[in-house]
């Protein structure tokens, strides 16, 4: 088993090159495993993560929205109530681009039409801004699901 990995971070609204040839150049120079995260929240984009060659998937903000998950309630249900219409593709908050959601930003007293871009050379992981609201905290990540599901079958 090798002991590192290769990941590959979907971001569906940013892709400047279809992933499955991203994942394919990838094996012209790495022969280890390759992860697949982003966007990933049923067992069929496993399958299809696994048919464009990754080796394993990583789901996320699948299991925020679980009733075992110690997230905000209104973040779960945010998370339902949301679709990708909703994505902000943004640098602001952290000074790295990240998917969040709008209703969030909204909620946070930002216009998320109108966000200036952050400064990649502060990474303070705070509001980006005069706001008192934090990535992640308050300005929630994107997920595409259809109900608060539990995270084990009872």
């Amino acid at each position: 088993m090798p002991d590192s990995g290769l990941c590959w971070r979907w971001r569906p609204r940013r892709s400047a090159q279809p992933l499955r040839a991203g994942i394919g150049n990838s094996r012209a120079f790495y022969d280890g495993p390759i992860i697949l995260s982003g966007s990933i929240a049923k067992g069929e984009q496993i399958l299809a993560a696994q048919a464009m060659g990754a080796d394993l998937a990583y789901m996320g903000t699948r299991f925020i929205a679980t009733h075992e998950a110690n997230a905000d309630p209104a973040y779960k249900q945010m998370l339902v109530d949301t679709s990708a219409d909703d994505i902000v593709y943004s640098n602001l908050f952290t000074g790295v681009h990240g998917n969040y959601l709008k209703p969030s930003i909204v909620n946070a007293g930002m216009d998320p039409n109108d966000l200036p871009e952050g400064d990649k050379s502060s990474m303070k992981f705070g509001s980006g801004g005069s706001s008192k609201s934090k990535a992640w905290r308050d300005i929630w990540g994107f997920g595409a699901l259809a109900k608060v599901w539990a995270a084990l079958a009872r």
